[in-house]
């Protein structure tokens, strides 16, 4: 009987801080991914050089980064809330990847805020999605006041725990969520 594959599911921290409160989130999101049946992975941007895109110059650690997109399933980008948007090392590292790394690619979405009113960049994120050509889950984490939500420990508050949770387990769940047509037409299939 053949076995199937474990989906990948990569993590991409939008956050250069120590103790990033985004990257403590994140590792919780690739937690409950990876009890639900993934293979997971963490893309720490601190540990890459990744100077301001010149499509001219080539760049291994670039390199590193889009094959890491390009072999995930689904990817959940992560990012403190930054006047309003998303972080600029994120936005650097997406203007490396493009429809090629993200064509058909299952994306979850999380946002830390230091203030009480997160969501914005998660709009932005989702228009960069669609632009790729990914497909964004609806359930989505936007997290206020992350400074009493969130501990070297974890997330305190039970409830935005548990969306982390989901967060993680859908991103299993819907890997390979672009090719639900054709996985729909071999289920209607009658049986021989």
């Amino acid at each position: 009987m053949h076995k199937p594959r474990q989906p990948r599911v990569v993590a991409l921290c939008g956050s250069l801080r120590e103790g990033s409160r985004t990257r403590i989130a994140l590792e919780s999101v690739l937690s409950a991914a990876d009890e639900a049946g993934g293979s997971t992975e963490l893309v720490d941007l601190r540990t890459l050089e990744l100077p301001a895109l010149n499509a001219a110059t080539k760049n291994t650690d670039a390199d590193h980064l889009t094959d890491a997109i390009a072999a995930a399933d689904s990817v959940v980008l992560g990012t403190p809330n930054y006047h309003g948007s998303y972080s600029g090392a994120l936005k650097n590292a997406l203007d490396y990847c493009g429809r090629e790394e993200f064509s058909g690619t299952t994306v979850g979405l999380l946002e830390v805020a230091g203030g009480q009113f997160p969501g914005t960049a998660l709009d932005h994120l989702r228009t960069v999605c669609r632009t790729v050509r990914a497909w964004t889950l609806p359930t989505e984490v936007a997290i206020p006041d992350s400074h009493t939500q969130i501990t070297d420990d974890g997330v305190r508050d039970q409830q935005l725990a548990e969306r982390i949770d989901r967060l993680g387990r859908e991103l299993v769940a819907y890997a390979g969520v672009s090719d639900y047509p054709e996985i729909a037409a071999r289920r209607s299939e009658p049986a021989r």
